[in-house]
């Protein structure tokens, strides 16, 4: 397995069993009741992460461009290391669920039995730092931050993390693709 992808999977496989270990032994809610309205509230939340995106890239132009170059080296890295675009479609997959399961599901909830709703406020931070960035690209560890503070007030409203997931797994698998696209020779 080649070095960044195994990187990759251990890393993202890690968060999903602790996360996800972590929400069965304490009972956190993974699912909600009305799965029709999560997965159009996950629609919408890719959108909304977007949106985001273009409004970093607009307030913090050359910090953008210089996390943009760096996800081009990461999928450089990937390509030539043999991951096309099932893989790059299966880490999408797997780091929307694992993150989703870990920091909105599992710490979250915890944050939430001490702090209440400064929870969201918490784990936000907790998404910020474990996403880091160069001095020149801070704009992108801002941005997982935003991000993550619109991923946990879903989570925090309907007690899913379906729309969590669909949300975090559409904007991975965007960036994989044109990660994957920009990286042809």
């Amino acid at each position: 397995m080649p070095g960044p992808f195994r990187f990759l999977l251990l890393l993202q496989g890690g968060l999903l069993l602790l996360g996800g270990g972590g929400m069965f032994l304490w009972g956190f809610p993974m699912v909600g009741k009305h799965p029709f309205g999560e997965t159009l509230l996950g629609l919408f939340l890719f959108l909304a992460l977007a949106g985001l995106e273009l409004l970093f890239q607009r307030l913090f132009p050359g910090s953008f461009r210089e996390a943009e170059r760096l996800h081009r080296e990461l999928g450089l890295a990937l390509r030539q290391a043999g991951a096309g675009p099932p893989i790059l479609l299966f880490l999408a997959f797997l780091s929307g669920l694992a993150e989703e399961v870990f920091f909105r599901g599992f710490a979250q909830s915890l944050l939430a039995l001490r702090t209440g709703p400064w929870a969201v406020v918490l784990q936000a931070l907790l998404f910020a730092l474990l996403h880091p960035a160069p001095r020149k690209a801070l704009a992108y560890t801002l941005y997982a931050g935003a991000a993550g503070l619109l991923l946990g007030l879903a989570y925090l409203l309907t007690g899913s993390l379906l729309p969590g997931v669909l949300a975090h797994f559409l904007h991975n698998a965007r960036g994989f693709y044109e990660l994957a696209r920009e990286s042809q020779p």
